[in-house]
């Protein structure tokens, strides 16, 4: 089964357990879905579904942020669920060690030498880990590798 058709499935089961949150926050999700099959004309795969996922965690995170230092608790809170909400569909996840150890050997195999490389190797660990590990960590990892 397709992450999509879980997603999908995940919605029915909220309706008939009258789940509105859990429901609401799929429902962001599939329309995040439809309007990217839309604009691009493709059918999306379980791996552009987790980009999407990705894109909207980040979304939530920037909001419990500023809702925060707005001092609107109520709404971080709000934006916190979806953000578990949304993680359940995310697949397990490399350790900070196993993203350092894949970023080193793209590093060596490109023959990177520093900072000038950075669009290189970002483009070649993208290919590689997309949906596989934060890309927040990875760009962390790609800097150390290439500063030292």
């Amino acid at each position: 089964m397709s992450l999509k058709d879980q997603i999908t499935e995940d919605m029915k089961t909220a309706m008939r357990a009258h789940d509105s949150f859990r429901l609401g926050t799929i429902r962001l999700l599939l329309a995040a879905v439809k309007q990217k099959e839309v604009d691009e004309r493709v059918v999306v795969d379980d791996v552009m579904m987790v980009g999407i996922i990705d894109k909207m965690i980040k979304q939530r995170k920037d909001s419990v942020a500023a809702y925060t230092q707005a001092q609107r608790i109520d709404l971080a809170d709000k934006e916190s669920d979806e953000i578990k909400v949304l993680q359940g569909y995310l697949p397990q996840r490399l350790s900070a060690a196993e993203v350092t150890a894949a970023v080193a050997t793209i590093v060596t195999n490109l023959g990177a030498k520093g900072p000038n490389d950075m669009g290189k190797v970002m483009g070649a660990v993208k290919a590689q880990l997309t949906g596989k590990a934060d890309m927040a960590l990875v760009s962390q990892a790609v800097k150390a590798a290439l500063a030292g």
